[in-house]
């Protein structure tokens, strides 16, 4: 049976339902974000339009780092408070999803977030969870709720070998355990077998016509061990596709001020993108 237990932690109270830790300040957002859904006159949107609007009303959010990493067995966070650029996405997604559905409740954003995060759409532990964001992708897209469009709008082969958690365990706690880390070299394995493509940043700005509002959008990485290094939805603006997303750099929630191949052309570590599409239901 599920339930609620109020816990002071220094000035900060925390929801725990079973394995999901939410604060209060979190847990009042999101009453309010889905009261607006609720509320809004949203019928008849498309996935891409939800995501746009929706991924708007968390412009000037402060950017934070590592928030799903709490203490003890791995817990579902739901945090509205500071958000990084994958919880981000994965929270506009959720919200979208329940606008669809017409469910505006804490136990169905709880649900929809759960099957977004862990693969299968199931917490069962660490390595469960999508920490690579191209499995993300995978997963998702295997799960009916969303599609990799990357082939479709004009990517080629990317060549995707992710052995950086595995190779890196000091900057993760929870590969301490042996058995965690070997569930990760397990999934790296997968990944590698895997065909996936990619558009080059040099391609990006004669093909974003193929690119719409509210499409998925995970930046690659020219680092020969990791997949994805950033991640945000695409929204246009004065004729060109720019990046909604958590900035790290800006520390907030904003549309970038370049178009989004002027945006990865200034930075050398960032090769191109992989693109995504809601489903609709």
């Amino acid at each position: 049976m599920k339930y609620i237990i109020l816990i002071a932690l220094f000035t900060t109270s925390l929801f725990t339902q079973a394995q999901t830790v939410c604060s209060l300040e979190s847990r009042d957002k999101l009453e309010l974000f889905l009261e607006k859904l609720a509320e809004s006159n949203l019928s008849g949107k498309s996935p891409n339009e939800l995501n746009t609007i929706i991924g708007q009303w968390f412009l000037e959010t402060p950017y934070v780092e590592k928030t799903l990493e709490v203490p003890g067995s791995e817990k579902l966070v739901i945090n509205l408070m500071g958000v990084d650029c994958t919880t981000f996405l994965e929270t506009v997604v959720t919200l979208t999803r329940l606008a669809e559905s017409n469910e505006f409740t804490f136990d169905a954003f709880e649900k929809n977030l759960e099957e977004l995060r862990y693969r299968e759409g199931k917490n069962q532990g660490y390595p469960s969870r999508l920490h690579y964001f191209s499995d993300w992708i995978f997963d998702n897209q295997d799960k009916g709720i969303i599609t990799n469009v990357t082939a479709e709008v004009g990517g080629v082969p990317y060549p995707n070998q992710p052995t950086f958690m595995s190779e890196n365990p000091q900057f993760y706690p929870q590969l301490s355990d042996s058995k965690n880390l070997d569930e990760i070299k397990i999934t790296e394995g997968m990944i590698q077998k895997r065909g996936y493509y990619y558009i080059p940043k040099t391609e990006i700005s004669s093909l974003e016509k193929n690119i719409q509002s509210g499409d998925l959008i995970a930046i690659t990485t020219s680092m020969s061990n990791l997949d994805i290094v950033h991640t945000g939805f695409a929204i246009q603006k004065n004729g060109r596709i720019h990046l909604l997303h958590a900035s790290s750099k800006n520390k907030e929630v904003e549309i970038s001020e370049k178009p989004l191949s002027d945006y990865l052309a200034g930075n050398k570590s960032q090769s191109g993108i992989m693109v995504a599409r809601l489903v609709t239901p």
